[in-house]
């Protein structure tokens, strides 16, 4: 979180600086060219700022996405272990304190591994654990689903914990898809040059325009942490982590 407030301010500071710059330089060149210095300049100004805003809409509405399907895929991750863990019943009752202390002891590094972020060694860490419980879990359902005397325990434990297991990989994928750095470096010049076209266009104003200039620079920055805070919803302003308490409430139900 730190990091992002340092980022924005740094970008709300260079934003104030290149535009200060332009209007200096626009004040530079209308006193040598009068007023052919604006000529054909709106068209630049147009087409920088017009594809300013669709990059800044892209990002913005790819970044929203993610954040909605990270908190969806904690909900079907929740909804995959409790249906999993009920369908212990299936198996033979000498197999079943085994295998429902083994799903607490997974269930409790799920909750775990999220909370350990940013610190990504203990996340790491977990993970490894997890797959460790996994294998186990699916070991024993394996045993168990054999020695059932009703083929059900086969047909509905085991697709059960596939899925349970799957969630786990298609979480870790998603916390890690973010656009290329190149979008992110293409919005920074955009946001730079857009800001030394408003500077520049100010300089036909006889006093300087600090609260516009403000006002630009607050509002870029803003929306700028606020896409970073979408796509890293663990570290930020915007999170997710109150969504960890669907799983917690499963937790608290294994009995």
């Amino acid at each position: 979180m730190l990091a992002g407030v340092l980022c924005t301010l740094g970008l709300l500071a260079g934003i104030l600086v290149v535009m200060e710059f332009g209007r200096r330089l626009g004040v530079r060149r209308l006193a040598e060219y009068g007023g052919d210095a604006a000529t054909g300049v709106a068209a630049v100004e147009g087409g920088v700022f017009a594809l300013l805003g669709l990059l800044l809409a892209f990002t913005f509405s790819g970044a929203a996405s993610r954040f909605d399907t990270r908190r969806q895929q904690i909900v079907e991750e929740a909804n995959n272990i409790g249906t999993a863990y009920l369908r212990i019943d299936l198996v033979p009752a000498e197999f079943q304190p085994e295998l429902r202390e083994t799903f607490r002891q997974y269930t409790d590094s799920r909750i775990t591994v999220y909370r350990k972020v940013p610190d990504f060694e203990a996340v790491r860490a977990e993970l490894a654990r997890g797959a460790d419980l996994q294998r186990r879990i699916w070991t024993l359902a394996v045993a168990g689903s054999r020695d059932a005397d009703s083929p059900a325990a086969r047909m509905l434990l085991l697709p059960a914990l596939n899925a349970m297991f799957d969630i786990t990989t298609t979480r870790t994928f998603a916390s890690q898809v973010h656009p290329p750095a190149l979008v992110f470096v293409m919005l920074l010049i955009l946001m730079l040059a857009s800001s030394f076209l408003a500077g520049h266009a100010m300089a036909a104003a006889k006093h300087r325009g600090r609260l516009h200039m403000l006002c630009f620079a607050v509002v870029m920055s803003a929306t700028a942490y606020i896409i970073l805070d979408f796509e890293f919803p663990r570290l930020g302003l915007m999170r997710i982590d109150n969504f960890d308490q669907v799983i917690v409430d499963v937790r608290a139900g294994m009995r």
